[in-house]
């Protein structure tokens, strides 16, 4: 396998000792030890989104099952869900939601910009639905959304609040239950720096009480959470084979990350990206999104006129073992994305994509002048 540093929207690399315990043998996924460990990685996970809720667990499958988990659970056919829509994941939470017979609104706002609580409050007040589900870290755009009285409006409006946290967990503050979110998902392989495979998820006892009342079972018999509960909970009834090693891997990086301390780990990430961004405007590049709204974890760097963006990242992946990313969606070909995430966001690989950029953009402008 070739060596890779990965600074683009994920994967990030993951810790070694992340890899070490993803190493060990595996044991049965009703050992007395393993069982014990579950329920560390849920008092884990609980710390790490800040929160209190009885059902939080990590989902055997990637980010975008725990995403699918959030829907499969909460949304009954003819659920009004509103989806606030500023990036690609947006669009596929108002997919997903959409395949359950959910009764999809939406509403947009440009690619790297934010809702307000004005623009929020005349949805919901508009729409009156079931649930409201935002992305707090758009993946796409680099944008963290303000989450300062969003669950005030939807408890007041009587409406659960479904958030993405794919690309804030570990990185980025987060609350879950001061700022009333109702239900919440992420992943491994970026904040965590643990590989991809397990989805967190969590559900506030509102949720719950909303599963408890369905009409019917939850279309998903693999994420149906009113059957994992009985596996997670103090039951430990089988449901699957849990993926143990995995397991094995997201305890280990939620104890590096406690040990650390959350507040540290959001210092170091928001340190680190400032010196990015300072270093990047330093080479003349521009930024996608004002520094007020920015994710410390994903940057978004316009790609400059003329620049095969492209081309500049797969230069940069087959000489340097750097991987960036390009853009998705409305902003494909516009952008690149550079991560800097969990065990990947310290100074030493700050430095380094900064030294690439200013070694090797100079030769992709200079073919452009040359071309012309």
């Amino acid at each position: 396998m070739p060596e890779r540093l990965l600074l683009g929207p994920g994967p990030s690399n993951s810790h070694p000792s992340v890899l070490e315990a993803l190493s060990l043998p595996p044991i049965g996924h009703l050992d007395p030890f393993y069982v014990s460990l579950m329920g560390e990685v849920q008092e884990l996970l609980r710390y790490v989104w800040q929160t209190d809720n009885r059902l939080t667990l990590p989902m055997s499958g990637t980010g975008s099952a725990a995403m699918e988990a959030t829907i499969a659970n909460s949304v009954e056919p003819g659920d009004t869900v509103l989806v606030a829509i500023k990036g690609y994941f947006g669009h596929r939470l108002a997919d997903m939601a959409s395949r359950y017979q959910a009764k999809v609104e939406t509403i947009n706002r440009p690619w790297g910009e934010v809702f307000s609580l004005e623009e929020l409050e005349t949805a919901i007040v508009k729409y009156r639905p079931t649930i409201l589900a935002i992305v707090h870290a758009e993946t796409s755009t680099g944008v963290c959304q303000p989450m300062e009285g969003i669950g005030d409006l939807c408890r007041k409006y009587d409406c659960l609040l479904l958030l993405d946290t794919v690309t804030s967990l570990g990185g980025v503050p987060l609350f879950l239950d001061s700022w009333k979110v109702d239900l919440a998902y992420s992943c491994t392989q970026k904040g965590l720096s643990c590989p991809p495979g397990l989805g967190p998820f969590t559900m506030s006892s509102r949720a719950e009480k909303k599963l408890a009342n369905r009409k019917g079972k939850v279309p998903n018999w693999y994420l149906d959470v009113s059957l994992l509960n009985k596996y997670w909970g103090s039951d430990r009834v089988y449901h699957h084979t849990a993926p143990v090693n995995m397991n094995f891997g997201i305890r280990e990086a939620l104890r590096l990350l406690a040990e650390e301390g959350l507040q540290n780990a959001w210092d170091r990430h928001r340190l680190n990206a400032e010196n990015l961004w300072t270093g990047l405007e330093k080479l003349g590049l521009e930024l996608h999104v004002s520094e007020d709204l920015r994710l410390p974890t994903l940057t978004t760097v316009k790609i400059p006129e003329g620049v095969d963006g492209k081309a500049f990242s797969l230069h940069l992946l087959n000489k340097y073992g750097i991987e960036i990313g390009g853009g998705l969606g409305d902003l494909a070909g516009k952008v690149w994305r550079i991560g800097l995430m969990g065990y990947n966001s310290n100074s030493e690989n700050v430095e380094r994509v900064l030294n690439v950029f200013e070694s090797e953009l100079p030769n992709f402008r200079e073919s452009i002048v040359s071309a012309a």
